[in-house]
């Protein structure tokens, strides 16, 4: 006590001068009292027993405050006199701090142990200078008390007894005693400095474990790295309110008895942000919130299972190959162009059912020639050629004008030139039109065809020219009317090449998210499929086909425009504006042709089911072939029922109705084969609707609601293989009685998605595999987004489309099914025209499905809800 500074240690204290020290640094940890405040009560406590504080500079009062054995005389500066007080408001002001004094005072009157006079912070980093050794030390040293650079210099440690164990703790650490920060509090923000060498404990084990950073520490990190980083201690003001001890409920008081005590949010919540990195692991930005909250769907124990055994690959009738094929589409056209010129290729009608015009084989292929020729030497672009092989050509032309289409396609086929059908856009910012736009950005088409009626029907820009649709790119139009087109020189004549891997055509498919792609179709595979549909439909020459479909894509176009052509069909196509007008009409002109084969939709069965009251003239008995080309629906059953009661008293025979499946990946997967053909019976299927909601195939009564009967759409394809996968995961076979995805492996499909490499793998080079994973083929597979089964005498039952598969909880859901059983409610009494729409909507992660119905003109608000009760009761 004889110098400035001397430790308290050498004062003998009473106990309850100890106890009211306690309960000052207590109330100075918790911010009820002020620095200021707290050097003035400890000074008043300690006068008579520290004589010589008396009369002190107050900044080196504090100092009284420090050990012994780490003081140091230096002067201090004057920044660092000023300490700022903050006095804490008295609505901060609980009654936790004075149940911890109280207890605190309660555990030392039992224990009667010192108590150390370090509280150490979370938010300083641990240094030997903040170790105080625990027996010689009485005073306490504030948590935020700024320690003064050298200090550890003037007072050698190894003067002091028992200076190894404590030194041994600060070098090592613990995590309560990490820092948050190395930065000082004095004015500036200078860096703390770091201990010379000479203020280094000496001995070889203190050497060997003092680490000695003079880079300030990053807090995201964690705090355990850190642990032996000198830096200099913030003061108390910046760190009021850090726990004290290494424990969120100790708390170590200037008497020596811990005090177990609640830690406030706040700083708990401090805590565990300095514990954890600021930015969270990648991992993290991934998981979605709603996944704590939703429950998780559980499947139930009872739900039925597959258990039938593997299925195998199903194998379709060789394809005749013979010397009868042509090499080639374009030189079979090149053969009836010139030996039957006079042969009617196509004939098409206008919206009052009148045939307008009828194109020979000889005009198709003379103004298919002209088009190949203008195409390739009359469009040049800064005197170089437009277009070169290979490259795409929009085709926009309406579904009225089945002859300038077919002259256009054929004319780009012969110009080796890629045409890409769509549809005529209505409006400059049609939703759909712009897909179509992105379709025509990502093939790189720079050139549209079109005739001089549909182009003045289309939206003019100011200037007069066609106007520039939203999303489309830049597009130059040409009308390949006769009057526009150039007759090519006698010598030149286009290289009908053979059938190759090359593009033929593109054509567009509509996801279910609303994106548009383009599937590209081989030559090869367009011979492939022409030669497979005639085979299995019995297509011969001059044969009379009525068409009721969309020729620009699908059914419509390999039918009605190529196999049609390759057998020198004559096609007489059924606009759709003359369908809604006379829904009867394609049934009178089967009679007025006497048509050997139809190709319809089970729409169009069903509206002629309504038009055909007072028609007695009407007879189908020359038809062979009727083919439902969306067979796969499962309400086109109900419709091909109808009408067979209806006709067959005019004529139409049974085995006549041919349905079929097909896919723009796969083309045509499956159709069903006239008995002259060698074809097996028809067979259908009444299935329950719960159990094909977990995929599983089972039969059930056929009078319930709750069923779903389904038809054969006929036998795999001739040259074709199929096999049945799980719809998710690795492509394993299905079993006997499971629901799956068609996949086929043939000539006759599709190719790739154009410009799409990445989904293209996906769909088109599929590899099946057995439940032990051996490929089922060496040749991958088509995935043709069918989903259905192999029923007896393989033929093949198709469910649903993957693209209507809606999932609510656990269970699947197929767009058509639902359609199928709304439609099953009686139909004709409510629903108008068979209008039904569905679709789902996604809410927390489940897909909630909405059905919308256009009811009757006549009905009455109380029929539309009885019609819902009844729909949601089967549902």
């Amino acid at each position: 006590m004889a110098e400035r500074g001397c430790p308290l240690e050498a004062v003998p204290l009473p106990a309850e001068v100890r106890e009211s020290l306690a309960e000052l640094e207590l109330e100075l940890s918790e911010g009820d009292i002020t620095q200021k405040g707290y050097e003035k009560k400890r000074g008043k406590l300690l006068a008579r027993y520290v004589p010589l504080t008396q009369g002190v500079d107050p900044s080196l009062r504090a100092e009284a405050r420090i050990p012994g054995p780490s003081q140091a005389t230096a002067p201090v500066p004057e920044q660092q006199k000023t300490r700022p007080s903050h006095a804490r408001d008295e609505r901060f002001r609980s009654d936790v701090h004075t149940e911890a004094v109280q207890a605190a005072l309660a555990k030392y009157k039992e224990r009667k142990m010192p108590m150390p006079s370090k509280r150490r912070s979370v938010l300083t980093h641990t240094a030997v200078e903040a170790y105080t050794p625990p027996d010689t030390s009485s005073a306490s040293e504030d948590e935020g008390s700024l320690q003064r650079p050298g200090r550890l210099a003037s007072a050698p440690l190894q003067s002091h007894a028992g200076v190894a164990p404590w030194l041994d703790q600060a070098v090592q650490g613990s995590p309560a005693s990490s820092a948050a920060s190395c930065t000082s509090s004095r004015p500036g923000g200078r860096p703390a400095a770091v201990p010379s060498a000479a203020a280094v404990p000496s001995g070889p084990e203190a050497l060997a474990r003092v680490d000695l950073h003079s880079a300030p520490p990053d807090v995201t990190t964690g705090l355990a790295q850190h642990q032996h980083t000198y830096c200099e201690r913030p003061q108390l003001a910046s760190v009021r309110g850090a726990p004290r001890g290494g424990s969120g409920s100790v708390l170590e008081t200037a008497g020596g008895v811990p005090v177990s005590s609640r830690v406030s949010s706040k700083i708990q919540q401090l805590l565990n942000t300095l514990k954890k990195p600021k930015r969270p692991p990648l991992k993290e930005f991934f998981v979605d919130d709603l996944e704590e909250v939703l429950e998780a769907q559980q499947p139930d124990p009872d739900q039925p299972k597959p258990e039938g055994g593997q299925t195998a690959v199903l194998k379709g009738e060789l394809l005749a190959v013979g010397s009868t094929w042509p090499p080639s589409l374009l030189a079979t056209l090149q053969q009836w162009g010139t030996t039957q010129p006079k042969a009617p290729c196509l004939t098409a009608l206008d919206t009052t059912g009148k045939a307008v015009y009828t194109l020979t084989y000889g005009k198709l292929w003379s103004r298919s020639l002209k088009l190949a020729y203008t195409l390739l030497n009359k469009l040049t672009s800064k005197n170089e050629p437009l277009l070169k092989p290979g490259d795409r050509v929009a085709l926009v032309f309406p579904n009225s004008d089945p002859v300038m289409f077919t002259v256009a396609f054929y004319g780009c086929l012969l110009a080796e030139l890629v045409p890409v059908p769509i549809e005529v856009p209505l409006t400059r910012k049609d939703a759909g039109s712009q897909q179509v736009g992105f379709l025509l950005g990502s093939c790189g088409v720079a050139l549209a065809l079109t005739t001089d009626a549909c182009q003045k029907g289309l939206p003019k820009a100011q200037t007069g020219e066609v106007a520039a649709f939203k999303g489309w790119p830049p597009l130059t139009w040409l009308v390949i009317d006769g009057k526009h087109l150039t007759k090519p020189p006698k010598d030149w004549h286009p290289s009908a090449q053979d059938a190759g891997a090359g593009t033929a055509y593109i054509e567009y498919k509509t996801s279910k998210e609303g994106s548009t792609v383009g599937v590209a179709v081989s030559h090869a595979s367009l011979l492939a499929q022409c030669q497979a549909l005639t085979q299995a439909c019995g297509y011969s020459e001059a044969e009379t086909l009525t068409n009721v479909l969309d020729f620009k894509r699908d059914a419509g176009l390999w039918h009605g425009v190529l196999t049609s052509v390759m057998n020198r069909m004559h096609v007489v196509s059924i606009p759709y504006a003359l369908m809604k007008a006379n829904p009867l009409s394609w049934i009178q002109k089967v009679c007025a042709y006497k048509a050997r084969a139809a190709l319809v939709k089970s729409r169009d069965m069903h509206w002629s089911l309504l038009a055909q009251r007072g028609q007695r003239d009407v007879s189908l008995s020359s038809l062979r072939l009727l083919v439902v080309a969306d067979g796969a629906n499962p309400w086109s059953i109900s419709s091909c029922d109808a009408f067979l009661n209806v006709f067959q008293a005019r004529g139409l025979r049974p085995e006549v109705i041919c349905p079929c499946a097909s896919s723009p990946e796969a083309l045509t997967v499956a159709i069903r084969r006239p008995p002259d053909l060698g074809g097996p019976p028809a067979r259908r299927a009444v299935l329950s609707m719960s159990c094909l909601s977990h995929g599983v195939i089972r039969l059930d009564a056929e009078e319930k609601l709750s069923v779903l009967t389904v038809q054969d759409v006929g036998q795999v394809m001739p040259g074709a293989n199929m096999c049945v996968v799980k719809v998710e995961g690795t492509p394993y076979l299905c079993k006997t009685d499971e629901v799956g995805e068609i996949c086929v492996n043939s000539s006759a499909t599709a190719t790739a998605y154009y410009g799409l490499l990445g989904i293209t793998k996906n769909i088109f080079e599929t590899v099946p595999v057995t439940a032990g994973g051996a490929p089922v083929s060496d040749r991958p597979f088509t995935r043709t987004g069918l989903l259905g089964f192999i029923g007896p005498d393989n033929l093949v039952f198709v469910v649903g489309k993957l693209d209507g598969l809606m999932v609510v909880g656990v269970r699947r859901h197929n767009a058509d099914d639902i359609v199928a059983t709304a439609l099953a409610v009686e139909p004709m009494k409510f629903v108008y025209r068979g209008r039904i729409a569905v679709f789902s909507v996604t809410v927390l992660h489940d897909d909630r499905i909405v059905l919308v119905a256009e009811q009757r003109p006549d009905a009455s608000e109380e029929d539309s809800f009885q019609w819902m009760s009844r729909v949601l009761q089967v549902g």
